[in-house]
Parts: C-alpha cells; sequence; structure tokens
C-alpha cells in the first residue's frame, strides 16, 4: 500500500526541461547519426513529434504562451519590444506585462510546490510557492530570483543569465567558450535545485541551444568549418544533461521537454520598415531616425519586430492619420503587397493573418493588425533605419514557426499540437483542473 501510494505521489510531480530553439528535424537527425543515445531511449518510451510556436514565433511570446496556456489576446505579450502607449518610445515588456496566470501560480492555488528556472518573461521575479530565476531580458540577478536563499546560492557559482553574445565580435570561437561555459553553470543549477529542493512542479529552460544556431548554424551546416564539432558536441553533452534529468524522473515522474520555436538558416533578413518606405506606407522625418517618435504624422503603417505590422489609426496614436473608415482598405492593400513581395526572384511572404484571425481576449486591442509568416530562410525584421529591403547580418540561424519540438514519457494521442497545449497538459499531470486554458489537453 506505502508503494503504491509512493507512486501515485511521484504521478502527479512533473519535471518540463526547455531547449531554446530546437528542431524537431534536428533532433531526429542526430538521434539516426548516433549523436544522442538517450534521447534515443527515452523516445522508445515515450512521444517525440514536431509543434507549431506562437505567431511571432518569438521567444517571449512563445514562453509566454507556454507558461500561461492561452494566447497572446489574453497573456498581453507579442513580442520583446512594445510601445510605450500613447507615445512612439519603445519599451521592453516583462513579467509585470503578463496578465494570465502562469502555471506555477496556478499550481500554487493548490498548494504545490514550483522551482522555474530561466524561463523568458519572468523578469523581475515575482514571489511564489517556491523558487524563481527569470530568464532572458533579465538585468539584475538578485531582481530576477525569489527567494533571497535561491540568489545567494546562484550568486556563490557565478551563476549567468545568459550568454555573452557580445563575444562574437571577438571571435565565435570565443562565443562558443562563452556558450559552453554558461551551459555548464546553468545545468549545475538545474540539477542543484532538482535534487535539494522539494516541487511538484519543475521547469528548467536552456537557453544556449538557441545562441549556438542564431551563431554557428553555418557550422552545423558545413562539415569544414573550424566550430562544426563544437556544434555537434554540444548537442552529445545536451544528451547526457537529457540522461541525467531522465534519472531523477524515471518512469513514474512526468517529463515534458519541447521548443518554442524551430531553427533554420539565414537566407536574407528583410527589413521591412524600408519596404514600408519604398511602398509609401511609411515616412521619417529625418533620414536616420531614432525611434519611431521620428515617424512623419503621414505614416499609414509601421513594423515592430519580427513582422508585427501596426496600423497608424487616429484612435491609437497621438499622430494617427488613418480613420476607421480607411482600416480594412488598408489591411487588404498590405496584406496583398506582401504577398508579392520578392527578393532575388522568390517569395519572401507564407502568409498574412488578420489579428481577428489569431488572437482574443480581454488584451486584444493591443494585438498588431498583421502579421507575417514568411517563408523558410527569410529573416524578418523590425529595424527602423535600414535602406535597403534586404541584406546579411551576423546571425546565420533564424527561427521557424513550425518544427518546434515535443516530447513527453507518454504516447500522446493528438495531431496539429501548438505551444499553447502544453500548459494544459502539465496540468492534467498535476491533476489540477482548470477551465481557463485556451489550449488542449495531449493525453
Amino acid at each position: 500500500m506505502f508503494n503504491f501510494l509512493k507512486k501515485k505521489l511521484k504521478e502527479s510531480k512533473v519535471i518540463v526541461l526547455g531547449i531554446d530553439g530546437v528542431p524537431c528535424s534536428l533532433l531526429k537527425r542526430f538521434i539516426r547519426q548516433g549523436l544522442m543515445p538517450n534521447l534515443e531511449s527515452l523516445v522508445q518510451k515515450g512521444t517525440l513529434t514536431d509543434m507549431t510556436a506562437s505567431i511571432p514565433d518569438v521567444s517571449s511570446t512563445s514562453w509566454t504562451t507556454f507558461m500561461t496556456g492561452v494566447n497572446p489576446g489574453r497573456h498581453g505579450i507579442y513580442g520583446f519590444m512594445e510601445l510605450e502607449k500613447g507615445t512612439y518610445q519603445w519599451r521592453f515588456p516583462n513579467s509585470n506585462d503578463v496578465k494570465s496566470e502562469t502555471l506555477w501560480e496556478i499550481a500554487g492555488k493548490y498548494n504545490k510546490k514550483s522551482i522555474v528556472i530561466n524561463v523568458p518573461s519572468t523578469y523581475p521575479a515575482k514571489a511564489l510557492n517556491g523558487i524563481l530565476t527569470a530568464g532572458f531580458v533579465a538585468l539584475d540577478l538578485k531582481k530576477a530570483t525569489y527567494p533571497e536563499s535561491a540568489y545567494e546560492y546562484l550568486k556563490s557559482i557565478g551563476y549567468r543569465m545568459d550568454v555573452d553574445t557580445k563575444k562574437a565580435q571577438q571571435s565565435l570561437e570565443a562565443l562558443a567558450a562563452d556558450i559552453e561555459e554558461t551551459f555548464v553553470i546553468r545545468k549545475n543549477a538545474i540539477l542543484h535545485f532538482l535534487d535539494k529542493q522539494e516541487w511538484d512542479l519543475f521547469i528548467g529552460v536552456i537557453t544556449e541551444t538557441d545562441r549556438l544556431h542564431h551563431y554557428l548554424w553555418i557550422a552545423l551546416e558545413d562539415e569544414r568549418h573550424p566550430l562544426h564539432n563544437f556544434f555537434l558536441d554540444f548537442y552529445r553533452k545536451l544528451d547526457i544533461f537529457i540522461g541525467e534529468i531522465y534519472k531523477r524522473a524515471s518512469d513514474d515522474i512526468s517529463l515534458v521537454m519541447l521548443s518554442d520555436h524551430g531553427a533554420t538558416a539565414i537566407k536574407q533578413e528583410i527589413y521591412l520598415n524600408a519596404w514600408l518606405k519604398e511602398k509609401g506606407y511609411l515616412k521619417f522625418k529625418k533620414e536616420n531616425p531614432d525611434t519611431f517618435d521620428d515617424m512623419h504624422d503621414e505614416s499609414k503603417v509601421f513594423v515592430l519586430d519580427p513582422a508585427r505590422f501596426y496600423i497608424h489609426s487616429r484612435r491609437k496614436y497621438p499622430r494617427g492619420n488613418v480613420d476607421e473608415n480607411e482600416y480594412d482598405v488598408i489591411r487588404q492593400k498590405l496584406k496583398e503587397d506582401l504577398l508579392s513581395l520578392t527578393v532575388q526572384g522568390e517569395k519572401v511572404i507564407k502568409t498574412v493573418l488578420f489579428k481577428e484571425e489569431l488572437y482574443h481576449g480581454n488584451l486584444y486591442d493591443e494585438a498588431p493588425d498583421l502579421v507575417a509568416v514568411s517563408f523558410e530562410g527569410y529573416d524578418l525584421k523590425g529595424s527602423i533605419n535600414k535602406s535597403q529591403i534586404s541584406g546579411k547580418g551576423f546571425l546565420t540561424g533564424g527561427h521557424t514557426r513550425e518544427d518546434a519540438f515535443l516530447y513527453i514519457n507518454r504516447k500522446i494521442n493528438s495531431t496539429n499540437i501548438n505551444i499553447v497545449d502544453i500548459g494544459p497538459t502539465i496540468m492534467s499531470f498535476l491533476k489540477i483542473e482548470e477551465s481557463t486554458f485556451d489550449g488542449k489537453i495531449l493525453i
């Protein structure tokens, strides 16, 4: 009887390992090549499948959709950057802008303890029944961590909130070393809290993969690249870490692993505000604008990263000039123009979606009016001071909405899985019944 009860208690615990930016297709490739034997053995015990990310497919939006189980129209995070309401000044949303309950807040209402390590959009840290240290964009470790005792531990091990991507300006070798060092510290912190603290829900996120892909995707694709073996070795080490996590879970505890989006090689960066200028939708008062405060009053449309189009309406913006009766006409024309956008003879935009096709909830009014989704390899940007429509930057790897991955050590019966489905599925493993989610339970 005691062993039965012990097993039932284990069954209501959940470990979640987030691995930022990892494509399902890449994991399957590395399994075939024998690089990831631990993951290969786990696949025999459960389900590894592809999954779609949020729209737009940026980490802040996708991870927030994961941690709330609702769409951006309810949680409020549409991207890494917004305009301050009633102004044209940029601001960076943080945890105070997340307007829906997180999984750990819901779990706390049922007296369950959560440990949350390195999830984006959780800075500054809020008090919870457990431990939290925020993921990027986090500026100060103390403000990023709750409680004080967790901060003291992280400080003592030289914990890093993120990779220092500025190292890429020195050399890719320097960046690679920083990725490796940050990963070692991150996984040690995750295993420490996993082993030393009580928890019902444990969430740890590895972001080093995302940095690896953005800066070193070229090293994966070119076997002659000096860092090709580093890329492969990183995944071997990641696989060892996955094995360490599974040792703690065994078959009794639910183990969920996922990414927030996929990854692919960048063919071209596409500067959408430059394109809007060329098409006559956007004007600036000076040649090199600093912010959208420099936008001309005659402007009809502008873009925030990565491809969020906002109609410059009188109702929403101080100098807006688009009336309600023009709104739909402009949106439809903009959609048609976007779908005809080509670079070097290739179409760039796969689909354009109006806000009502994507979002619902009490924060719907703050949503972008349109969102463009590109064909693979085109990295859509909201830069405001580019003169050309396309170009190349430092990054060699970009995001994909399709080909995010999901693993659960159970058999999944559902198809057409989206990241919004993971939250309610985790709650079902915790034996918590909530009816507030937008996603579906997968098991």
